[in-house]
């Protein structure tokens, strides 16, 4: 496929990546229309790097901010830019070098002809590369993949919170950049918004390049931020995609199995308690009412999390270019 022929355009969030940025940037294949670099208030060299590196490179662009505004922020910037510029396929690469630019042509391949909406690596196919990833990072992200899923609504992918990815233009502009998490939420608040437009996403095998970096998985943020706020997207997601978007037997499942489940809970521990505090045998319908309502609420939710499993999208919004 000759590549030449589409718009494509590279955008990198650049922060404390004075040691890479100039690798990156030289890695790019020739084929790429535009690379555009967002210096999120870097304090070091970064910026001054790429504006040397644009005076040999005329795909470079470079957007600097004032204000660190986080990699969803930079992001936001980077998509601006790009739309302004025509491009037909946007891809999201970061600037440490831990993503290798020879696998473009596996993301952007299904996007092209139509295939997909939105293509994103997955570093868990690789298993040699997987045994190289740091041990803090594997636990994170094989905890938080499964998380991400049941929020987002993509229970078809692994590794959701890979940020190695490409978008359709048309798409990325439906989007509302606004709207995306400014900080490290960022592709996962951008998957919540893909599903609210159905858009589909394709898992691309793709290792990651691991060197001497700091990771910046924090276990703070990982134990108390990240469920927080995928509760609220997962909230958000059923609410918007099964009450307001739409009614179906899911919306009637959840209104019914969660409040017999929650009856059951509540009734049967408060019983429990009651009659264990007169130390009394409890009746047999007391027993059995709270725990039947257990048993079905737990079967009605499990239906209804069947149905969602398979709501994922299937048909993308994209025409091939």
């Amino acid at each position: 496929m000759n590549f030449t022929e589409f718009n494509i355009t590279v955008v990198i969030p650049a922060y404390r990546v004075e040691h890479d940025i100039e690798a990156v940037i030289n890695g790019i294949p020739g084929y790429v229309k535009h690379i555009i670099v967002v210096d999120d208030a870097s304090p070091d060299s970064t910026a001054d790097l790429v504006a040397a590196l644009s005076k040999n490179d005329m795909r470079l662009s470079l957007i600097r901010h004032t204000q660190n505004q986080g990699v969803g922020g930079a992001m936001a910037s980077g998509f601006c830019k790009a739309l302004e510029l025509g491009a037909q396929i946007v891809i999201k690469l970061d600037g440490d070098g831990q993503m290798d630019p020879a696998h473009f042509p596996a993301l952007i391949t299904p996007l092209i002809q139509g295939r997909a909406d939105y293509a994103k690596g997955n570093r868990f196919r690789d298993f040699v590369s997987l045994r190289n990833m740091p041990f803090i990072r594997r636990v994170g992200n094989l905890g938080l993949s499964f998380l991400t899923k049941a929020a987002t609504g993509y229970w078809n992918i692994f590794d959701p919170t890979n940020g190695y990815f490409a978008i359709r233009a048309e798409v990325l502009a439906a989007l509302p950049l606004d709207q995306l998490d400014k900080r490290y939420f960022f592709e996962t608040s951008m998957l919540a918004k893909l599903y609210l437009l159905n858009a589909l996403v394709l898992d691309v095998p793709i290792p990651a390049r691991y060197g001497k970096e700091t990771s910046h998985l924090s276990i703070r943020r990982a134990v108390f931020e990240f469920p927080v706020k995928l509760l609220v997207t997962f909230l958000q997601r059923i609410a918007l995609r099964y009450y307001i978007y739409d009614f179906s037997i899911l919306s009637l499942y959840i209104v019914t199995g969660f409040p017999l489940l929650l009856f059951g809970l509540v009734f049967g521990i408060i019983k429990w308690i009651e009659y264990a505090s007169k130390n009394i045998p409890a009746p047999t319908g007391t027993v059995m009412l709270p725990t039947l309502c257990v048993i079905l609420g737990i079967q009605i939710l499990l239906s209804a999390v069947e149905i969602d499993m398979n709501s994922t999208p299937k048909k993308p919004l994209s025409n091939p270019l």
